[in-house]
């Protein structure tokens, strides 16, 4: 199946001048996010090879991975608020943190427009999503 087999796109977006080790961490961090808004539905069945051992399951859909620059970002963040897309975000100051509480600490210490973002991630009807993704680019 295909993207366009599901009545939700799913993607994750990651500023194009970050460090490999970084890109990969904040794709993570906001993957995590888009399963635990999920609804049930969104996570297939547990995954069990041919001897028997059991695997964690995944999303049923897959999840495009885009990059972008901070100022692109920026926008996509604006088109979601505009279109009431909720989304998960990954900013700079999360690179220095620890844990959850310092995460959050660090997101609300920032006015909206003014928040470094690095990534973000959304799970929206094609429409939505293709409206807050406009431009962006796969990543390589």
């Amino acid at each position: 199946m295909g993207v366009t087999d599901f009545p939700t796109k799913a993607a994750v977006v990651v500023r194009d001048d970050l460090a490999a080790w970084q890109r990969l961490n904040v794709t993570a961090f906001l993957v995590s996010g888009l399963v635990g808004a999920a609804e049930p539905e969104a996570i297939g069945e547990p995954y069990e090879d041919a001897d028997g051992a059991r695997y964690l399951p995944l999303l049923v859909q897959p999840l495009l991975v885009l990059e972008a620059s901070g100022a692109e970002l920026a926008r996509a963040r604006a088109r979601a608020a505009n279109r009431g897309v909720e989304l998960a975000i990954y900013t700079a100051q999360m690179f220095s943190t620890g844990d959850d509480a310092e995460n959050r600490a660090a997101v609300r210490a920032v006015p909206t427009e003014e928040l470094e973002l690095v990534g973000l991630g959304l799970r929206a009807p094609h429409r939505d999503a293709d409206a807050v993704l406009r431009g962006l680019r796969r990543h390589p």
